[in-house]
């Protein structure tokens, strides 16, 4: 009975047995199942990150900087990539900008020098720009206003913002030029912009141009519409038809003034790149154009203007007072404008 006891308890033992196995079987496949998820997991988080990393790396492609190709040193401070406030430039972000400034005085041609200017596709020149008051009242809103222009964000019918190569536009010297040429010249440089100075050789031809101009703001020749500048022989003939009286008791002081100024802008913006362009050399000579685009560093292209010159009989049938004048101005250092054209 004993031995059957015993052998009953054997028994229990090894029917008891088969009830633990599938227990520990199942805690041995489920930590096998969670050692094998985690390195699958593991191997998973390696290959999205490895997917993502080039996308990082465009990413970080397109905010890096841009550079242009083939300057000598000296050009480098006078490329720019500007970044506009009011729009993206796009596809033309890193094409490089040159900035310029026309200086000239009223009725020296500049007019006409900008449209061709802008006839070229590279060029912006946005007109005279602190021909308003309020722009030039102080250095804080001319730097502004400098600023706004060189930024790309000035907008106006010459602007060709996005790709544009060169931008500018025109300032008068009496426009707060003079009066804040410290503070203008360290912007230049500071800032990189180029000076195309712009005068007329014949002092005599632009007063005369002047006092014509003057007399129609109010006279409005042209049915009752003042025009500075004209596009039609018909316009231009009929605003030749006014002959000024000059001031010839003024006529030298006048003359020597202007020659003043001239020369004050020239000693004030020497440290600028600058370069010097004469009225008659652009009229009489076209390879003059393209001493100003390779100034500027753009594409050479035949540029051409829409406006009509309006003074082009001589000087003795466009003077009222020709022989006074004549006169005052023979024997003088400025008898050669009597006969320069």
């Amino acid at each position: 009975m004993a031995e059957d006891h015993c052998f009953f308890n054997k028994d229990f033992v090894i029917t008891k047995t088969p009830k633990k196995s599938p227990l520990v079987l199942r805690t041995v496949v489920l930590i096998f199942s969670m050692v094998c998820g985690v390195y699958i997991c593991s191997i998973c988080l390696k290959q999205i990150s490895a997917f993502r990393k080039p996308k990082l790396i465009d990413i970080q492609a397109i905010h890096q900087p841009c550079y242009a190709s083939g300057l000598e040193q000296w050009e480098i401070p006078y490329v720019h990539f500007p970044k506009p406030y009011t729009y993206s430039r796009n596809e033309c972000a890193c094409n490089p900008v040159r900035y310029f400034a026309i200086l000239s005085m009223q009725r020296s041609g500049s007019g006409w020098f900008e449209t061709l200017l802008n006839s070229h596709i590279n060029i912006s020149s946005n007109g005279e720009i602190f021909s308003v008051k309020e722009r030039r009242s102080n250095m804080s809103t001319i730097t502004e206003t400098l600023d706004r222009v060189y930024n790309l964000d000035w907008f106006n019918s010459a602007s060709k913002n996005e790709c544009s190569a060169a931008v500018g536009f025109k300032w008068m010297l009496n426009q707060g030029l003079m009066e804040h040429h410290n503070e203008i010249v360290e912007y230049f440089n500071r800032r990189g912009v180029s000076a195309v100075f712009l005068f007329r050789r014949n002092l005599l031809r632009r007063m005369i141009s002047v006092l014509a101009n003057s007399y129609d703001r109010d006279a409005k020749s042209l049915n009752g519409t003042h025009k500075s500048h004209v596009h039609s022989p018909h316009e231009a003939e009929i605003l030749a038809r006014y002959k000024p009286k000059v001031n010839t008791a003024l006529l030298i002081p006048d003359l020597k003034r202007v020659e003043d100024t001239t020369a004050k802008a020239l000693e004030y913006f020497k440290s600028t790149r600058h370069i010097i362009v004469y009225y008659e050399d652009l009229v009489n000579n076209h390879t003059k154009l393209m001493d100003v685009q390779e100034f500027l560093r753009v594409p050479q292209r035949d540029l051409k203007s829409r406006q009509v010159k309006i003074h082009k009989a001589p000087l003795s049938e466009q003077l009222e007072n020709w022989d006074e004048v004549l006169s005052a101005l023979n024997g003088t250092r400025y008898e050669s404008f009597l006969h320069l054209d």
